[in-house]
């Protein structure tokens, strides 16, 4: 079904995790009538991060082809594994955190 109707995967999962969501708002107390305008900007937020994160990596792409053009690969190499190695420590880091208590 996956294959044939990807359209349609989608929609049942989402639907799904539409339902959650709502269901969670109602629990914390949210009136029935502002759960729709609630979901809308939820969604709406969901895929502005989503083009924010798409932008970045494109932008991130980019200067990585400025750099390899200008045989400048040493120092790229250097500065990616620095930017790779920030993000992997703040992810242990935090996971940690959380786990701990």
């Amino acid at each position: 079904m996956a294959v044939r109707f990807p359209w349609l995967v989608a929609f049942i999962f989402g639907l799904l995790h539409g339902f959650g969501f709502a269901g969670a708002l109602s629990e914390i107390g949210l009136p029935w009538q502002s759960i729709p305008l609630a979901l809308l900007f939820f969604n709406i937020g969901v895929e502005f991060g989503q083009l924010i994160f798409v932008a970045v990596v494109v932008g991130a792409g980019w200067l990585l082809r400025q750099v390899i053009e200008k045989n400048s690969l040493s120092w790229g190499k250097v500065a990616a594994s620095y930017a790779i190695g920030s993000i992997a420590a703040f992810w242990t880091i935090e996971r940690i955190v959380a786990f701990s208590g």
